[in-house]
């Protein structure tokens, strides 16, 4: 199968992999022929000063390679670790575009302008549209973190009605 671009970017710090992760990985896949996939450092994680505990780098890096793995396409990316927002998204040139969620786009818009203000040619945006858990709010590891939903974005427990 031939795909739209050679080589894409697709980055975050992936706690809780959940299915809205998911959808975003195989985004990039069904994209790019080769995926460069940035993963949040720990630090960068801590400045990102989340209300809740992340998992760390190894922990993270390991359920990635497994899911990938699962997919078969282990051969077709390079895990980076991301010690800014914007990881390498700034200076590379090999890469076509850039895979986002509904959420991320604004930072995608924002790559795209410090790159073109730097002499680099602008990313091809693909956009994704966040995967809702089963209350139609999107999934998120925060929400997981806290106890509302599950990974596959099932409620865990029910809110009370006032």
């Amino acid at each position: 199968m031939k795909r739209k671009f050679s080589t894409v970017l697709v980055g975050g710090t992936f706690d809780e992999f959940h299915r809205g992760h998911r959808a975003l990985i195989k985004k990039a896949y069904e994209s790019g022929e080769r995926v460069l996939l940035g993963l949040s450092s720990d630090q960068l994680t801590r400045e990102l000063r989340k209300n809740h505990r992340i998992a760390t780098y190894e922990e993270r890096l390991e359920e990635l390679r497994k899911f990938l793995k699962s997919e078969g396409v282990l051969d077709r990316v390079k895990i980076v670790p991301l010690d800014t927002p914007y990881g390498i998204t700034l200076s590379t040139t090999i890469a076509d575009a850039l895979v986002v969620s509904e959420e991320t786009e604004p930072v995608g818009k924002e790559i795209n302008k410090k790159r073109k203000a730097s002499g680099i040619a602008p990313l091809k945006l693909v956009v994704i549209r966040m995967v809702p858990a089963e209350d139609c709010v999107p999934i998120s590891s925060t929400r997981i973190r806290h106890g509302e939903i599950d990974r596959e974005g099932h409620l865990t427990r029910h809110k009370e009605h006032l």
